[in-house]
């Protein structure tokens, strides 16, 4: 457990969400009844409608607030993580979405666990970020942040991608896949794990390797230091997409070149006091659960 002090808190929303207004609202008025300062993200506050408290960019949550607390689902902080980690401002996630591995307070404990949270009675953990650039002829033409996984992959019609994997300058393999992940530990829960991939807990220090339905079976996942750099250069195949936290995406083209390596930057994230990554996974994933260690919430 940490102590800490807050005196403005950000509150954001998931876009184009019903019924997500009023625990806002009443979230809103409870934080500022306890001594407060609450400010709304400007699209959050637009589509709730709130007014009365000051409505900012992320930007500027990002100079003026210390915490922001999120209601929504993982992919709201992927996106909200991204843009605030060079502020360094902790996040606090309550889960309106679906399986919420970092949006870890339900809606009913909402009320209860934010303000002791917000009064200094929480658990702190850095999550890594990557941070990725395409190179063409020798230029850089693209950079983006990725907080669950940077992926390759070939469009829905089109044949196998052929990449050629280099890590620290050596190479690796060339590899015929749908595509290659390159995840953080937080993403080795989401699009990874779906191809095969292993859970990394959080505070490993690496990332993973993992190929998306690979022609040849040897090809198999590995973990990396993450002081690692991978390049991944695109040799054939064609209509290949790069995705980050697959919130954004740009085309590459032949002799491409994907550098991926860990950002200096890392997302803060708040969880309650007792916060259990085990039992995250074991609600989340359906593990089998001892009778005494059953998830009442």
């Amino acid at each position: 457990m940490e102590i800490g002090q807050f005196k403005t808190v950000a509150l954001v929303g998931r876009t184009n969400t019903p019924g997500i207004e009023e625990p806002l609202a009443s979230l809103a008025e409870l934080i500022a009844s306890q001594g407060f300062e609450v400010v709304f993200e400007a699209q959050t506050a637009k589509e709730v409608g709130v007014t009365g408290y000051p409505a900012l960019s992320t930007a500027e949550i990002g100079a003026r607030a210390n915490v922001a607390v999120v209601l929504g689902g993982d992919g709201t902080m992927l996106g909200l993580g991204r843009q605030l980690a060079p502020y360094k401002t902790p996040l606090i996630g309550v889960n309106h979405g679906r399986l919420g591995f970092i949006t870890d307070i339900s809606l009913k404990q909402m009320r209860d666990l934010v303000p002791q949270m917000l009064a200094g009675c929480f658990e702190r953990e850095e999550r890594t970020l990557l941070e990725a650039r395409i190179v063409r002829d020798g230029k850089p033409i693209y950079h983006a942040l990725a907080f669950n996984d940077v992926v390759v992959n070939r469009s829905g019609f089109s044949g196998m991608a052929e990449l050629r994997v280099s890590v620290d300058g050596h190479f690796m393999y060339d590899q015929r896949s749908d595509g290659l992940i390159v995840a953080t530990p937080t993403g080795s829960t989401a699009y990874s794990l779906s191809a095969a991939g292993p859970i990394l807990h959080p505070e490993l220090q690496g990332f993973l390797l993992v190929p998306i339905a690979p022609h040849s079976l040897s090809n198999r996942p590995i973990v990396l230091p993450d002081d690692s750099k991978v390049d991944i250069q695109i040799i054939g195949g064609r209509d290949v997409n790069v995705n980050f936290d697959m919130q954004s995406f740009t085309a590459v083209e032949l002799n491409d070149t994907i550098e991926v390596r860990r950002s200096r930057h890392t997302v803060p994230v708040l969880h309650p006091v007792g916060y259990s990554y085990f039992a995250t996974l074991r609600k989340k994933l359906h593990w089998n659960e001892h009778p005494s260690q059953e998830d009442a919430s």
